[in-house]
């Protein structure tokens, strides 16, 4: 395998390709700047292109994403690494950082993939699909997602049994198992961090039975069996394929809970909860959802109003932190609970569990920049060094943070934070300029 680095130049380097980093792309890209956009998934779009509706004005995600991912690949100024991943970051002087990228191999010619899906029907190697978060099987050559960007297949080497059959039936010739893992050593004037967050892992909580139990899911595995793009052709609970008649939300699982090292609030899973139970009412009319929470925190723009109408609607609100949740013999869970408006411990039965996972950060970028490190909050997120005058400003000059990166946000605010991402960035740009 070949090591030796590959010089390539832009004007600014983005890492993370979700909604914050794809919208500083453009704004960058549009002034007329050269961007590389560095993204570790197989797909452009991050956590947002893969919900279902957003709140609080239930508006389809892909619908929205989908067209802003769309300009993003097909820009002239945008050049787009997948499967990548930035290993270090050096400043050496205002205008100019040096960053070392890994290119790993997809296997597949991309410009060359029809994405007809021969390869996936081919193939003998069943595996369990990351991007349905485990709900599913995929192969092992497979089309991440339908509406992923790009949309091309790749192979999953870790489990390719090297059978060749993919290649056999593919009608372009582009599998290609010779490709190797690319290095380059970039020269960028800016870097933009819009690295996201991580789901908080539920396995931390043994109490609650993730994985212990089939019926008990996350949020996010919820998220995909309500999504357009869904596993399932309806609503299931996974452990036996029937249509739940009572669905649990557990709230601030991971947040708020010093126990876990997470004592800050996520933000975002109230009001996710919130549209969770609302679309299971147009779903499943029959069904009785109820969220067991400690506090509503619905501060946003119509958010209060959307909490209302989940009432209205009939989503049971129970006041009270869940301490233990325990299986029955055909597959229904007990949750025991504090219910803190009467001060008493009860029981109560439901046939499916969502467990509404906190925010963290993100711990792949602590050790990226090598010299005059980038500070981090006490809760690991990239910190702004000018919060109310300039928000998307580090530690380092010349290094801005957009998104979730610099802590737990709802999607317009994420939005907003790249704005002003890329503002900063374009006006250190234009400063720094050679004259």
């Amino acid at each position: 395998m070949s090591s030796e680095n590959k010089t390539i130049k832009f004007d600014a380097l983005i890492v993370g390709a979700g909604i914050a980093g794809g919208e500083a792309a453009l704004n960058l890209a549009n002034s007329g700047y050269k961007v590389l956009l560095v993204e570790k998934e197989r797909s452009i779009g991050g956590k947002m292109i893969l919900l279902s509706k957003v709140f609080p004005t239930l508006d389809c995600s892909a619908c929205i994403t989908t067209p802003k991912v769309s300009e993003i690949a097909r820009h002239k100024n945008i050049t787009i690494f997948t499967e990548s991943e930035v290993t270090d970051i050096s400043k050496t002087a205002d205008n100019d950082f040096i960053a070392h990228i890994t290119k790993k191999p997809r296997y597949v010619h991309v410009e060359d993939c029809t994405a007809c899906q021969l390869c996936e029907k081919a193939c003998p190697v069943s595996v369990r699909d990351q991007y349905q978060y485990g709900l599913i099987g995929r192969k092992a050559a497979f089309i991440p997602f339908s509406i992923a960007n790009p949309k091309a297949a790749a192979i999953d080497i870790e489990n390719c049994t090297l059978c060749g059959a993919c290649e056999k039936v593919c009608p372009t010739s582009c599998i290609d198992f010779t490709m190797e893992t690319e290095y380059f050593e970039l020269h960028a004037k800016t870097v933009i961090m819009a690295s996201g967050f991580s789901l908080f892992d539920p396995l931390e909580i043994p109490r609650y039975g993730y994985e212990r139990y089939k019926n008990v899911i996350t949020s996010m595995q919820m998220e995909r069996e309500i999504a357009p793009t869904r596993p399932y052709n309806t609503i299931l609970r996974p452990g036996d394929g029937k249509v739940p008649d009572k669905i649990a939300y557990v709230l601030c699982v991971g947040s708020r809970d010093q126990t876990v090292g997470n004592p800050i609030c996520s933000q975002i899973c109230c009001m996710y909860s919130i549209k969770q139970a609302q679309l299971l009412m147009g779903a499943l009319p029959m069904a009785d959802v109820t969220i067991y929470y400690i506090n509503i925190r619905s501060f946003g723009k119509g958010f209060e109003e959307f909490y209302q109408q989940a009432k209205g609607m009939g989503v049971n609100f129970v006041k009270g932190k869940v301490g233990k949740i325990s299986e029955l013999e055909n597959g229904n869970l007990i949750l025991r609970y504090e219910d803190i408006s009467e001060g008493v411990v009860k029981e109560a039965e439901h046939d499916m569990v969502v467990l509404s996972v906190g925010a963290k950060s993100n711990p792949s970028v602590a050790n990226i920049f090598q010299e005059g490190r980038l500070k981090f909050d006490p809760y690991n997120f990239i910190a702004q060094s000018d919060l109310m005058g300039s928000p998307s400003k580090t530690s380092i000059e010349g290094v801005f943070v957009a998104g979730t990166a610099t802590g737990p946000m709802d999607i317009p605010d994420s939005i907003l934070s790249a704005g002003s991402a890329s503002s900063d960035a374009i006006s250190y740009l234009i400063q720094h300029e050679t004259v």
